[in-house]
């Protein structure tokens, strides 16, 4: 049985590709900073005796690494990691400043995810090999507050294109996904804070940041966790180096 790494694995995304990816017949190693979320992940699963969690900040690279270690992760034939996890929000320059914060999630983390996983995909006999990460839409466009969000996310894209010229001698295919609006916690929260801040109503804020949405509508999480599912799939073995938009609309090539 091949096995998949998936950070950010206690909610939205990541739990709903956890369903998708075991499903369809894979090991899963659920990587998180909150071990009761991992818990609810693994309860959502049909043989959570199989997997493993891990409750660790992927910022910490030492820490990752012995988290690994701990699971005997070289025995678990690790052939895709789905670096997915990451936070939002805005931040301000000056006392608060939330942009070291946000870079050390998204980017950095992400990056040392995928650089202490490596070793166990190169180990792996799977002849093609998968990274995957989370980008967003708004690595494609700006939005006033963002800059931290915004740029995070555009290095993702950077890092993308780089591993997957870097890697591609050794069958390791490397990916971005870029959502748009999806209905998880982190987004809801960025709609109530919005509302909030213009003193309007949740339903208020929400229609009308749908409206500039051309298919008017969030993505549900299953829909970017059967997208993962493909990704990871025997008949996925010629994208490399992409970062594939799945937004409804709101940015068109």
């Amino acid at each position: 049985m091949k096995s998949i790494i998936i950070t950010g694995a206690g909610s939205g995304i990541g739990q709903a590709a956890a369903i998708e990816l075991e499903a369809a017949g894979h090991r899963l190693i659920l990587v998180g900073r909150t071990q009761s979320k991992l818990d609810s992940t693994l309860a959502s699963l049909q043989k959570p005796q199989i997997h493993h969690t891990l409750s660790v900040d992927i910022a910490d690279a030492e820490a990752f690494n012995k988290a690994l270690k701990t699971i005997k992760a070289s025995e678990l034939n690790i052939f895709a990691i789905f670096a997915n996890a990451g936070i939002g929000g805005e931040n301000h320059y000056g006392e608060g400043d939330r942009w070291n914060d946000i870079l050390n999630v998204n980017l950095t983390g992400t990056y040392n995810s995928i650089m202490e996983s490596l070793p166990y995909l190169r180990a792996s006999k799977a002849p093609v090999k998968h990274i995957l990460m989370t980008s967003s839409c708004l690595a494609r466009f700006g939005v006033p507050n963002y800059t931290a969000y915004c740029t995070s996310k555009a290095g993702l894209l950077g890092l993308t294109k780089a591993l997957a010229v870097e890697l591609a001698s050794e069958q390791i295919l490397v990916n971005a996904l870029c959502p748009g609006w999806v209905e998880t916690d982190m987004a809801k929260a960025g709609i109530q804070k919005l509302a909030d801040h213009q003193e309007n109503p949740y339903e208020q804020t929400y229609k009308e940041q749908m409206s500039y949405v051309p298919l008017g509508r969030m993505s549900e999480p299953i829909e970017i966790a059967k997208l993962v599912s493909f990704f990871f799939s025997e008949g996925q073995r010629s994208m490399t180096g992409q970062g594939i938009d799945i937004n409804n609309g709101s940015f068109m090539i």
